[in-house]
């Protein structure tokens, strides 16, 4: 007969001690990581759901983290340092203080209109690729429809319930891919169909509309007023802006105004169609010359409806489906190598 050995019993540090003043696990932000998507993720792996999670921040309930990303308190900045060890620097990187044109954030609505705007967007290819799936902060613009990475659709919904997302609201312990609502995977969501124009004139927006960039050039408050007038100069939805639609509804209305059969008809004849071509590679700006990219986008936005042009000439008189044709020989898509970066050169 064996007889069992009784346990080893040993006196160890205390629990508290042993982790100091750090919570246990200290999650690292990734690149272009939003706060909030950050703060999800650090309360998931310290074992506290994210509704919680904002008491122990001293919130209250409701939009906690996504009213962070618009502004960090310092009590709470200060806390979320001495608690993960996560730097001063990295911590304002996380937010839409700086760099992100602040009149094309998407407001924090959470409603169940699907033509209606929901605050953030997600692309589900990059999440099937992420290690641990997060929110980019570009995604949180209203000029921004589709995926730098892949050049698919955004998404802002769930395609199971079509319910918003709601990470913030989240009471059980799940990552923050998960639906809140139905609990769908949304890494496996369908990826819409973007027509190659509406890649085009995303990206091309995408890459101008640096807030750098709006600030100093002379047409930089035209062309805000024209992008978040899309919807009427699209000759759909004319009564919203563009921050007040949703993901699938923008993509509709930069897909209208992208595509060459949108356009008046051009008649013009062979040799009139070089000339125009060999004007449009003399017009064409350098890829650093901001300031002329965002006065030719401007002016071509504002043609659609008789809208005066921002310069007083006519040189500048180019229809959208042409300027877009012009970027896109110097910048090519997802997937290939970017020859010349508009931004940054």
């Amino acid at each position: 007969m064996t007889t069992a050995h009784a346990p080893v019993v040993s006196i160890r540090e205390r629990y508290r001690d042993a982790v100091s003043d750090r919570w246990p696990v200290t999650v690292m932000p990734q690149p272009d990581e939003l706060l909030s998507s950050w703060l999800h993720r650090l309360a998931y792996a310290n074992g506290v759901a994210p509704k919680a999670f904002a008491r122990v921040l001293g919130l209250n309930p409701g939009m906690w983290s996504a009213a962070l990303d618009l502004r960090l308190p310092a009590d709470i900045a200060s806390l979320l340092r001495a608690k993960t060890g996560v730097a001063p620097d990295q911590l304002a990187a996380l937010t839409l203080s700086q760099d992100l044109p602040e009149q094309f954030l998407l407001p924090l609505r959470y409603n169940g209109h699907r033509d209606r705007s929901a605050w953030l967007q997600f692309c589900c290819r990059c999440w099937s690729e992420d290690a641990q799936p997060y929110f980019r902060r570009r995604w949180r613009l209203a000029t921004r429809v589709s995926c730098t990475q892949h050049g698919c659709r955004l998404r802002d919904r769930c395609p199971s319930c079509h319910g918003c997302i709601a990470v913030f609201d989240q009471a059980e312990l799940v990552p923050q891919h998960y639906c809140v609502a139905c609990g769908y995977d949304l890494r496996r969501a369908p990826i819409p169909y973007l027509s190659p124009e509406t890649r085009t004139l995303d990206r091309c927006i995408d890459n101008i509309c640096s807030l750098e960039a709006i600030a100093r050039a002379p047409s930089g408050p035209v062309l805000v007023r024209r992008l978040l007038g899309m919807p009427g100069a699209g000759g759909y939805y004319s009564a919203m802006i563009l921050t007040s639609l949703s993901t699938a509804a923008r993509a509709y209305c930069a897909d209208r105004l992208s595509r060459p059969s949108e356009w008046p008809l051009d008649y013009a004849t062979d040799d009139e169609k070089d000339c125009k071509a060999r004007r449009l590679q003399r017009l064409i700006p350098p890829t650093n010359d901001h300031c002329a990219w965002i006065e030719l986008l401007a002016n071509a936005l504002g043609r659609r409806r008789g809208r005066p042009v921002v310069s007083e000439g006519n040189e500048l008189g180019i229809k959208l489906p042409d300027l877009l044709g012009a970027y896109a020989r110097m910048s090519p898509g997802p997937g290939r190598r970017v020859v010349q970066e508009l931004i940054g050169t």
